[in-house]
Order: C-alpha cells, then sequence, then structure tokens
C-alpha cells in the first residue's frame, strides 16, 4: 500500500484561497483522468467540499507523487504551485488513512461532529467508479471510511459536539436567540437546489418559517425540491419554485437567504440587496451610502419592513445604522452564504440592516466551539480502525500468492494422481478415490501451517516482504500470481457502495 493524499482546508489554508482554489465538477473529473495518467499514480480520487480540497492516489514513489499530485492541484484550480504549497498538507500510508477515516468522522470538519461529509465522500467514491480511476486500495478505503463514520456516529454522542454547517450558520445568523424562535413566521429564499440547498430548505421548514421560495438555474430542480418540502407527513411549510430571474424580485419579499450554488461568480451583488432593501450603493467605496426613502410598506413587501402595531397600523423599520459594522440596526435581511466560491458580495456585510454568514465568519465561530467528550471516544475508534485496515490490507496483499502456492500444490497432486493412474491401472475407484484424498490432506496440512503464519506476519507492519519471500521459497511464477490479483481486482461486487 502506498496511499498519499496531498490537499488543504480551512485548517490549512485561510478561506480566500480555498475560494480560489475550489473545483468544479468537470474541473474534477479532469483532475482525475490527469492523474490517473500521472506516472506515480494508479488510482485516485478526488474529495471536493466547501472547505477541503484533496486528491487521494496509490503512487509507487512518494516523493515524485507529492510533486504531481501539488502540480496537477495547482493546475487544475488555476492558483500558483509557489502560492499554493505553503497550504498544502500530505499524509502518507497509514497517516493518510487515519486523516481520511478523521474527516469521515466529523473530526477535521469546521463544525465538529457533522455528518454531511459522509455524503460528500460517497459522492467522491462514485464518481471514482464511474470514471475508472478509484481501484481496489481507494475502493477499500472510501468503503471503510464510510462505515468508520457511521460507527461514530451510532456508538458515540459525536452528533452533540457538532451539527450540520446549515444549522450552525442559521445560528450565527440568530445570534444567539433560539433557531425557532428566531425562524418562527419568516420569509425565506434558498438559491440553489443541490444537497446543501435542500438540507437548507428543510431546516429552514423545521425551524418553522411562514413560506421557502426556492430559485435555481434549472427550475424542474428547484420544483422538485419544493415537491419534496410539501410531501404529506413532511413539514407543511409553503413552497414554490421561480426562476433565477426573479431572484431580484423575491429578495423583496425575503427575510433570510440561504445561498449554496456552483456558480463561479457571485449571485448576489451588494448593489442588488441594496436595492431590494431600499438603499443607495456606492460601488466604488464598497460602502452603503444615506438610505433613500422606502415606499410605504405592505403585507407583500419584505416581511422584516412592516411591524403591526396595536392599531393595526404599518410602520417602517427601515433606519440609517448608527454604527458602520455587520448587523448594525435592526436585521431586515440575514444571508447566510455556504457556497465556495462564494455566491453572495462580502460587501453586503455593511450594508445597514444586512447580517452575512458566510463560510469564512463560520471558521472563524467554529474556531472557539467546544468539544464535546465523545470526541475522544471517537479518535479511538479511529485509532483502532486505521490499525486494522492496515493489517487488512497487508494481508490482502500477500493473498494472490497464497492463492497461487495453493493452486501450484494442486497441479502437483493432480499430476501425481494421474502418474500413479499410470503405474497402478487396476485400482478400483474406492481405491483410487481415497489414494487421492490422502495426498490432498498432506499437502493441506503441510501448507496450513506456513501460509496462516505468513498471513498473520503479513499483517504486521513491514511484513509485505513476505510475499516475497513465499515466491521466492517455492520459485512460484509471477504471472500466476498477477492472474489472481486482476481476477480479485475485477469481482464485480468489489467496491460497490
Amino acid at each position: 500500500m502506498s496511499l498519499l493524499v496531498v490537499g488543504l482546508s480551512h485548517r490549512s489554508a485561510p478561506v480566500s484561497v480555498l475560494e480560489r482554489a475550489s473545483l468544479a465538477a468537470e474541473t474534477q473529473a479532469k483532475l482525475l483522468q490527469d492523474a490517473l495518467a500521472a506516472e506515480p499514480a494508479a488510482e485516485a480520487a478526488v474529495l471536493a467540499t466547501c472547505n477541503r480540497i484533496e486528491l487521494y492516489a496509490d503512487v509507487d514513489k512518494f516523493h515524485a507523487g507529492v510533486a504531481e499530485l501539488s502540480t496537477l492541484l495547482a493546475q487544475h484550480s488555476g492558483v500558483g504551485l509557489d502560492e499554493l504549497t505553503p497550504y498544502l498538507y500530505v499524509h502518507y500510508e497509514d497517516r493518510a488513512v487515519h486523516h481520511l477515516f478523521s474527516v469521515a468522522c466529523g473530526l477535521d470538519s469546521m463544525v465538529v461532529g457533522e455528518g454531511q461529509i459522509l455524503g460528500q465522500i460517497k459522492d467522491a467514491l462514485a464518481r471514482g467508479q464511474e470514471l475508472h480511476t478509484a481501484g481496489r486500495l481507494l475502493n477499500d478505503l472510501f468503503q471503510q471510511a464510510l462505515r468508520v463514520g457511521k460507527r461514530a456516529h451510532s456508538e458515540t454522542g459525536i452528533d452533540r459536539a457538532g451539527q450540520s454547517l446549515v444549522t450552525f450558520g442559521l445560528e450565527q445568523l440568530a445570534a444567539g436567540a433560539d433557531v425557532t424562535d428566531w425562524a418562527r413566521g419568516k420569509r425565506a429564499l434558498v438559491i440553489g437546489a443541490g444537497s446543501m440547498s435542500s438540507l437548507a430548505a428543510a431546516t429552514l421548514a423545521r425551524a418553522g418559517v411562514a413560506e421557502i421560495v426556492v430559485a435555481n438555474r434549472t427550475r424542474a430542480r428547484a420544483g422538485r425540491l419544493v415537491e419534496i418540502l410539501g410531501q404529506p407527513g413532511g413539514t407543511g411549510v409553503a413552497a414554490h419554485a421561480v426562476e433565477m430571474a426573479a431572484v431580484a424580485d423575491e429578495l423583496t419579499r425575503a427575510d433570510v437567504v440561504v445561498s449554496c450554488t456552483g456558480a463561479t461568480g457571485l449571485v448576489l451583488t451588494a448593489e442588488a440587496v441594496a436595492g431590494a432593501l431600499g438603499l443607495a450603493f456606492d460601488s466604488a467605496h464598497e460602502a452603503p451610502a444615506a438610505p433613500v426613502p422606502a415606499p410605504p410598506a405592505a403585507p407583500d413587501r419584505h416581511a422584516a419592513w412592516v411591524e403591526n402595531g396595536t392599531a393595526g397600523t404599518v410602520r417602517q423599520a427601515v433606519r440609517r445604522a448608527t454604527v458602520p459594522a455587520q448587523g448594525a440596526g435592526p436585521v431586515r435581511l440575514a444571508l447566510l452564504d455556504l457556497a465556495m466560491p462564494r455566491d453572495i458580495d462580502g460587501a453586503t456585510a455593511r450594508l445597514d440592516g444586512v447580517r452575512l454568514v458566510d463560510i469564512e465568519s463560520l471558521a472563524e465561530a467554529s474556531a472557539d466551539a467546544p468539544m464535546a467528550a465523545d470526541v475522544d471516544q471517537v479518535r479511538t475508534i479511529v485509532a483502532d480502525e486505521v490499525a486494522a485496515f492496515g493489517a487488512a490490507q497487508r494481508a490482502a496483499h500477500i493473498t494472490p500468492t497464497v492463492v497461487a502456492l495453493r493452486t501450484m500444490a494442486a497441479g502437483v497432486v493432480a499430476g501425481e494422481i494421474a502418474r500413479l493412474d499410470g503405474r497402478l491401472p487396476d485400482l478400483d475407484e474406492k481405491q483410487r478415490a481415497e489414494i487421492s484424498q490422502t495426498v490432498r490432506r498432506v499437502v493441506d496440512k503441510l501448507l496450513h501451517a506456513p501460509t496462516v503464519r505468513v498471513k498473520q506476519l503479513a499483517s504486521e507492519p513491514g511484513g509485505a516482504g513476505y510475499a516475497d519471500a513465499l515466491r521466492e521459497l517455492f520459485d512460484l511464477d509471477p504471472q500466476t500470481v498477477a492472474a489472481v490479483s486482476r481476477a480479485d481486482l475485477n469481482d464485480p461486487n468489489r467496491g460497490r457502495s
């Protein structure tokens, strides 16, 4: 096993670098193909999320592998190698396994213990299988990572330590208030219809928002999400889908916006948000100018603009902020940007009445989040699973040699039985069967102890050389061993997620 991972995450790089290095789906496919074409790599898989980009490979040379994988990440991300290198981390063999298992358990997540990473690991494996870049090692590794992650969540209370990025983001928007109390009765706009946006819509619905509008580049996909939200026995929230062109108009009615698309540019500019709130925006200085008078609020206008008094009057809530900082004045529009690269212009945070939470601010907030006691238990699980995986891989490495040895022995037995038939043609079937069984038992007993022992030795660190010793001692044909390995690799049941 020569597993190598080269990557960067929120722990090693600032969000601004992660944002520039993010990989679109088609870019990930090209990266995998180029990694497999590179000389040091026999297999490759890429794990790309909103806060990490990692390239896994089975390599035959460590230093050449690090150089090649680093270069490929730089080329496909568009960030220069010299600029990218200080933020890259490298893990090899057991340390690489430990890293992925920790990631699968949520120990390396921005929000410790979150479970969404399991779906992203599953997607990474499926992509490698579809493109035929994931072979025996990476199939086994990612399948086991999924099992380890599920074990950590089922056997420990790691879920209490963390939550989804969506939930954490909404808590930051609520600014200390209970999310359910904060969300109740609000109008929500969800931009995008992928897995993160779907999770956001479901979370908002459970929190008690009054209405959810889903906008997506593909109207049909937004419609499917709306159907899910409205299914019988579901949340019961009022939901409908709109075209992306309707986002500007929906902004005027929304109280909270969650955006997570795959767009390479901004989806919401500061000018668009300012316009929806009736504010003038000085783009030259990226700062809000004096608020322009807002039209009289009505029930179909921005919900936060109106406030029902005891006499049923309507009062405008637009005020000039006294402090030009995030959250200054009453929050009229809460923005949650979970995209990488970002969907929402960072300058919107300086608009009066706007609160913006994005990946960068989530990273800062998560640094102060308390660690649960269950984290130590999860770390123990990871350590045990890493040791078991390494032993299994080392044992599997010698299996083709053991199979080839037993195949050779079976051939010797068959040859000797045939020779005996020629020399003793008068043996009846019962005698011939008894002799054949006796010879096979002798061979099996002679091979049993050495083959069992060699598997035990091979499973220990540094045990890979026992396969070579076995091949040398018994003069096994390397082609036979390779044929057994290929047959195992081509097993249709291997690597199915």
